[in-house]
């Protein structure tokens, strides 16, 4: 009875439109006020949830982007992946993926990327004689793309949950990532020939160098992040610290776009998105605490195993499932409340669990793009001021490719592993 209402509860909830953290954590009230047990597990769970070192690094990243991000790094980054790609046919689109691929090194949110290079690059390529349609498609298909890449906060969530270092998480990312932007812009490319977008014009090798040089210092800011955690001199908290001050610096003292009196509304703006992240974990936490007391991740290993042990099968209903779930509830959600008992199935077939945690935060990064519940999809079709059903007809192809290269990486986890196991093994 108890975990019918707390079902009934969540379900409802996200019909209704309430925000997940909020449909959680009701969810959670109503089944312990049922079960007759003391709502003081509630914070109890919530600050286990929350009271994990690595997480401290979500704060850091997300001032850091948001400090490069108002000093100036989305343009120099677009005028750079332009001059590097832009004179192929459909090159603002090719600009807009690389855009994301570049960016996505910078923020580590998938809702930043779309919000930043979306705000320049759909009115851009509008104006440029592309469909708004297919520049909101593409925006928030290549938005996907940042969380892959190196920095990323749902593998820092992963990593918690895990215990797998936030380190190798990043590197078994990174060839994913780059599988993800080549193959969208492959799809772009195709798109373009087809349908006759325009290209721009070659601005020749003194543009590519000045606006390699004007983005240098964001891009850097990749290498950083990566170096400290890869060399051990830093945990990944203490580098998303570094990586806030390097931010800092470069947007007052070099990009110069930065200044004192932006400081305090950024610092508030970034707490308030680590605070919604944060409060998502904690309901989410006594969410799966009481899904794990009914023994649900049991009754679910039970059931696919009992119609398959074979490892390819598994594997396919699991990325199924995930693709399903991201079509309704939020990463992290998904990420805290499924990841444990599915990597339990996982493992119980041979999966590596590095492996795993990789396809796994793949999954839902599409299901960011997906309807009803697609937050980049609706980011991308505000800025173009257009309705979501023309833009979902747009983002088709791009959908058909991030499933293919998704179950690349599923069936081969070399993609995945081999990275880590070259700096960590």
């Amino acid at each position: 009875m108890s975990l019918a209402i707390l079902i009934s509860v969540f379900v409802g909830g996200l019909v209704l439109g309430i925000p997940v953290a909020i449909t959680l954590g009701l969810a959670s009230a109503a089944y312990l006020l049922s079960a007759d047990l003391p709502l003081v597990v509630m914070p109890q769970k919530m600050y286990a949830g929350m009271d994990v070192f690595v997480l401290l690094c979500i704060p850091g990243f997300i001032l850091a982007g948001n400090l490069m991000n108002n000093g100036g790094i989305t343009e120099r980054i677009i005028r750079f992946a332009n001059a590097l790609v832009g004179w192929v046919r459909g090159g603002l689109g090719l600009t807009n993926v690389a855009g994301s691929m570049l960016f996505g090194g910078i923020s580590g949110t998938a809702v930043a990327d779309a919000a930043s290079i979306g705000g320049v690059m759909i009115p851009g390529m509008k104006k440029a004689g592309y469909p708004a349609s297919f520049s909101a498609a593409l925006t928030a298909a290549s938005s996907t793309v940042g969380p892959i890449i190196p920095p990323s906060v749902p593998m820092i969530i992963v990593g918690a949950l895990s215990g797998i270092s936030v380190g190798r998480m990043f590197l078994a990312g990174a060839v994913p990532g780059i599988l993800m932007g080549l193959a969208m812009m492959l799809t772009t490319y195709l798109i373009a020939v087809r349908k006759g977008y325009p290209r721009q014009p070659w601005r020749g090798l003194t543009e590519l160098g000045k606006s390699f040089l004007g983005a240098f210092w964001a891009i850097a800011m990749t290498v950083l992040i990566i170096g400290g955690l890869l060399s051990g001199i830093a945990t990944p908290t203490e580098t998303a610290v570094v990586a806030s001050v390097y931010a800092l610096v470069v947007g007052l003292f070099i990009y110069r776009e930065l200044n004192f009196k932006q400081l305090p509304a950024i610092v508030i703006d970034s707490a308030v998105s680590s605070a919604a992240i944060l409060a998502l974990v904690g309901f989410a936490n006594v969410f799966a605490w009481i899904l794990v007391s009914e023994r649900i991740p049991q009754l679910i290993s039970s059931a696919v195993l009992e119609v398959t042990d074979n490892k390819f099968l598994v594997i396919l209903l699991i990325n199924l499932l995930l693709l399903f779930v991201g079509m309704f509830m939020e990463t992290i959600a998904a990420l805290i409340i499924l990841f444990v008992p599915l990597l339990t199935l996982a493992q119980s077939v041979g999966v590596d669990p590095l492996h795993f945690a990789t396809l796994a935060v793949l999954n839902l990064m599409i299901g960011l793009t997906t309807p009803p519940v697609g937050v980049c999809l609706f980011i991308c079709a505000n800025i173009a001021k257009l309705p979501l059903t023309p833009v979902v007809k747009a983002i088709a192809p791009f959908l058909l490719t991030n499933i293919l290269v998704l179950l690349l990486v599923s069936y081969i986890p070399a993609l995945s592993t081999w990275l880590p196991s070259v700096f960590f093994d």
